[in-house]
């Protein structure tokens, strides 16, 4: 059999098979690190959230930190604060939204008393003049100080507690006191008693490099100007104004101000780069159904106590969208979104030389697309996975290691155990019946009880086809063996005078849709049409319904399963997802050969949905169910009486594939196959048989290098153990055998390996 060709050793950069402009495009789309809707609707961009959950674990001193983030006075602030984050809050669509601005009060008042600025902070060396009183002035003062800019304040009152009682005089004495602390601790000079005239700035300014004023002061300055109801600066001055009636609007305007000092202190222009500064329209999506407190905590008094704003911030269901992440086990394997990751993966496809650490992450997608249909926005992870693999692939960068076994099946599926034939007595058949080799490799019995009862059934002949369709190597990313996959299934397929397919997988189905095209049925569509055979009949117990990958967007055929299991009297237990949402069974992108125990959790998480036995209409979904020990049944088997039983082994799949091609070769056309037949006895044990099919090394691995041993005598025998040690290059490895050897022509396997490392021998 020929074996895949593995990548060379010198990395060629060809050509991309994904574009950068595409990626951006895609990963736009995930809205993960999209901000709630409360902080999107702060001017300031106060993180609501994070400040809520502090506030919920009674650390208040941290809530308060986050809260200084977004302002410089954080009593002014909540005292007079619009609070527009409250009406964005997602409760309110379900009941009463969060009371934040009494939570960000006690945090104000809980948080702690004011501390003092760093010492060791470096100064910036620009210096900055604020000349005038009020709201805008205090807050602009504040947020200079904090971007660590030499700050003076000219005003007209004659001390800080004056300056202070300008801005915020409604505040009441306790919370004034804690703001004047606040005001004196802050690394400000003032300068008091003074009045701001013309004469007075023309001899501050050339002292400072930036020079701002009070919204008053500008138009007792410069009448003829027009004040901008956020903020403005003269062209060619170093003047800087602001503006705003509220207190969130001046806190808000200070900030913006601030940014322009700060840029034009660096010689930047001010109107560019300034990010966004107003409230918008945030995309996060937020699932409500875990939202269970919608009444706001009522205040005993005007203000929250310490104990009702821990409970109310409690409330606050911290906004986040983690659809795709609740939903798919290889997200959470990786622990990152996959906006993020969906970058990374593409970043490594961009390494020409050095290793790409995203190359396991990459081919641990299932490829099932269930994430698309999750996402509010459909993020298709599997097309950014399945896209990278063929650059991969293209740039002779992706190692064949991950995917060559089940490359190697596929070959052998469409080459050793391959068959086509017409139904007997006929030439040229009106269908073909393709069960996939999932299914002939799994349950040999049930595909030959469906071939029998379609052609005893079904006008015109029915022929028969025992392949693969591809769907390997598409999953792989080797398209250029995808490619000559398809030619070779359209020349089978002209043979056979192109009949309409019966296919029995819906990924089969799936697949030659896009390759080959015509008139594709699936075996479930037949029978909900010509009605099941007689004496089928399904379990006596409920069943809990997965539908495979393959059959995501398409409703008519989970609809026709739904049927059939209906029409067999089958119960189906009720499961969380179900339809266009049911995970991946584990098997699909070839994930169970790249990534085993992604695989596995991916399974794991498939089978939490019921305790139930499982219901599948995919072979590969019923194996693998079973392989994890839940009772797993395919609906061909209850509509055919049959039983598959216990997982084979990925030696007894081949075996099954053989077998089956030459028990209906000898049945229905009557012809005899040849086999291979051992001259000598070579038994396994139970350890052996468990490695072998975890290595993915089967027993014609095993045979061959048995053989090899019989005619040269090579073997390395382990003084701990007893065992003899053969071992055999085959293809793009070299695999080894421990044996015993109970008699002349009697052999016991113990246990086997292999690596892809090529042993020399070197005579003498």
């Amino acid at each position: 059999m020929p074996k895949v060709r593995e990548r060379g050793s010198t990395h060629v950069y060809k050509v991309n098979k994904i574009s950068k402009e595409e990626v951006d495009s895609m990963v736009a789309r995930c809205i993960y690190e999209e901000p709630p809707f409360c902080n999107a609707a702060c001017p300031l961009k106060l993180d609501t959230r994070a400040m809520l959950k502090a506030a919920a674990a009674g650390d208040f001193k941290k809530a308060l930190q986050l809260y200084e983030k977004a302002t410089p006075f954080p009593l002014v602030l909540s005292a007079g604060c619009e609070a527009p984050c409250e009406a964005k809050c997602r409760l309110c669509e379900r009941g009463e939204g969060l009371a934040i601005r009494a939570v960000e009060q006690a945090v104000a008042r809980f948080g702690g008393p004011p501390r003092a600025g760093s010492v060791f902070r470096t100064k910036k060396k620009k210096t900055v003049a604020v000349i005038g009183s009020g709201l805008f002035a205090l807050f602009l003062a504040g947020e200079l100080e904090k971007k660590a800019y030499p700050t003076t304040v000219f005003c007209e009152q004659a001390d800080a507690e004056g300056f202070l009682r300008a801005a915020a005089g409604f505040l009441d004495e306790a919370a004034f006191a804690l703001e004047l602390e606040r005001l004196k601790k802050k690394d400000l000079q003032f300068v008091f008693g003074c009045k701001a005239t013309a004469a007075f700035l023309e001899e501050t300014r050339p002292a400072f490099d930036v020079v701002c004023v009070s919204e008053d002061v500008f138009t007792e300055l410069f009448p003829e100007a027009a004040v901008a109801p956020e903020l403005m600066f003269c062209e060619g001055e170093t003047l800087v104004t602001g503006s705003g009636s509220g207190v969130m609007s001046a806190a808000h305007n200070a900030k913006k101000a601030a940014l322009t000092v700060d840029r034009l202190a660096q010689n930047l222009d001010p109107a560019n780069m300034r990010g966004q500064e107003d409230p918008f329209q945030s995309r996060l999506y937020t699932d409500l159904s875990e939202a269970t407190d919608l009444t706001r905590v009522p205040a005993a008094g005007e203000l929250y106590t310490r104990e009702e704003a821990v409970r109310e911030a409690g409330r606050c269901i911290q906004c986040h969208c983690e659809e795709c992440m609740k939903s798919c086990a290889y997200l959470q394997h990786y622990k990152k979104y996959p906006g993020l990751l969906g970058r990374e993966i593409y970043n490594n496809t961009q390494i020409i030389m050095g290793d790409h650490q995203l190359n396991k992450p990459m081919n641990a997608c299932t490829l099932c697309g269930q994430c698309t249909v999750v996402c509010p926005n459909g993020f298709d992870m599997a097309h950014i996975c399945a896209s990278s693999r063929r650059n991969m692939v293209s740039t002779d960068k992706m190692p064949l290691a991950p995917h060559e076994f089940a490359l190697m099946d596929m070959m052998f599926s469409n080459g050793e155990a391959f068959l086509a034939r017409p139904q007997p007595g006929f030439t040229q058949c009106r269908y073909l019946f393709f069960p996939g080799c999932q299914a002939v490799a799994i349950a040999p019995e049930t595909v030959k009880a469906a071939y029998q009862d379609l052609c005893s059934r079904l006008e015109g002949g029915v022929a028969l086809m025992l392949g693969c369709c591809g769907a390997i190597c598409d999953w792989a990313g080797r398209y250029e063996m995808q490619e000559s996959t398809r030619e070779f299934l359209l020349n089978e397929l002209a043979k056979l005078g192109n009949p309409a397919i019966i296919a029995g997988c819906p990924t089969c189905r799936k697949e030659l849709t896009e390759s080959v095209g015509g008139e594709i049925t699936g075996i479930w569509d037949i029978l909900d049409k010509i009605g099941l055979p007689e004496g089928a009949r399904g379990l006596d117990r409920p069943v809990a319904l997965h539908d495979a990958c393959g059959a995501r967007g398409d409703a008519h055929t989970q609809e026709v399963i739904r049927r059939l299991a209906e029409k067999l009297g089958i119960t189906l237990a009720e499961t969380e997802d179900s339809g266009d949402r049911s995970p991946c069974c584990g098997y699909g992108g070839l994930t169970a050969y790249a990534n085993p125990e992604v695989a596995d959790e991916i399974t794991q998480k498939a089978l939490e949905r019921s305790d139930a036995p499982f219901l599948s209409y995919c072979m590969a979904c019923r194996d693998r169910f079973a392989r994890q020990g839940r009772e797993s049944r395919h609906l061909l088997e209850l509509i055919y009486g049959t039983d598959a039983g216990a997982p084979p082994d990925i030696s007894e799949k081949r075996y099954n594939r053989l077998t089956l091609k030459k028990e209906l070769l000898w049945e229905l056309w009557h012809e005899e196959t040849a086999e291979m037949k051992l001259d000598y006895e070579l038994h396994y044990t139970d350890e052996a048989r468990q490695l072998m099919d975890s290595r993915m090394i089967l027993t014609d691995d095993v045979i061959a290098v048995m053989n090899a041993y019989r005619e040269n005598g090579e073997a390395i025998l382990e003084s701990e153990t007893g065992l003899a040690v053969a071992c055999l290059r085959i293809g793009n490895a070299t695999f080894w055998v421990k044996f015993t050897e109970d008699g002349p022509d009697s052999y016991t396997v113990h246990r086997a390996y292999s690596h892809r490392m090529n042993v020399v021998r070197r005579e003498g």
